[in-house]
């Protein structure tokens, strides 16, 4: 279903938290993922945020990937809450990411 893993969704969220510490980090990192990955990344947290519904997953990247006029890293790191929505997003999805946030602590 997902293109982008798990562990890179939960490394974002990671790096979301460390606020302007992990800035630099942050930004490298979704900018290094490929389009499909940005578009996904995009998509769960609007899923988390309430803007789509999980069942409109597929819809939702569709949105994202024609509407992004602005780097990905520029839009998501402007996002308030994006941590949040980010996993609010991954539980509306069903995707369980315990194994993951434990290998990042």
């Amino acid at each position: 279903m997902l293109e982008i893993t798990p562990a890179a969704v939960v490394q974002v969220i990671f790096l979301a938290r460390e606020g302007d510490l992990a800035a630099s980090q942050l930004r490298e990192f979704i900018a290094a993922m490929a389009e499909d990955e940005k578009a996904e990344l995009t998509a769960i947290a609007w899923i988390g945020r309430g803007t789509f519904e999980a069942e409109e997953f597929a819809e939702a990247v569709r949105t994202a990937a024609a509407e992004a006029t602005t780097p990905t890293e520029d839009y998501l790191m402007g996002m308030p809450h994006l941590a949040e929505n980010l996993e609010a997003g991954l539980d509306a999805l069903g995707v369980d990411v315990t194994g993951e946030e434990e290998d990042l602590l």
